[in-house]
């Protein structure tokens, strides 16, 4: 996993193998990562960058399917000392956006 960050922004690779058990029930002959998957993905990212444990997902717009074995990418972005937006990426394309709030 390759990490950058500075004061400002985090960003992270993400991928999910085929083989993950997720897979199995969602959806079974075409899967997609689950977004609680994504959410999760993005507070790890967010605990590891700030040490901050996340209170809550203050809004979330997914916007297209991630699925098995692509690559992609979580960015942060601290908005203040509590909130931060998070953008996870496929290239340039945008398949989640939303806002987390720190505890």
């Amino acid at each position: 996993m390759t990490d950058t960050a500075d004061l400002a922004s985090h960003a992270r690779h993400l991928r999910f193998d085929a083989g993950h058990p997720s897979f199995a029930g969602h959806f079974p002959g075409r899967p997609i990562v689950a977004g609680v998957l994504l959410l999760e993905a993005a507070a790890d990212a967010l605990r590891d960058w700030r040490g901050l444990r996340v209170a809550q997902v203050a809004d979330a717009k997914f916007l297209a399917p991630l699925l098995p074995d692509e690559d992609a990418a979580i960015e942060l972005t601290a908005i203040d000392a509590t909130r931060y937006r998070f953008t996870v990426r496929r290239g340039d394309d945008v398949l989640v956006r939303g806002t987390l709030e720190a505890a």
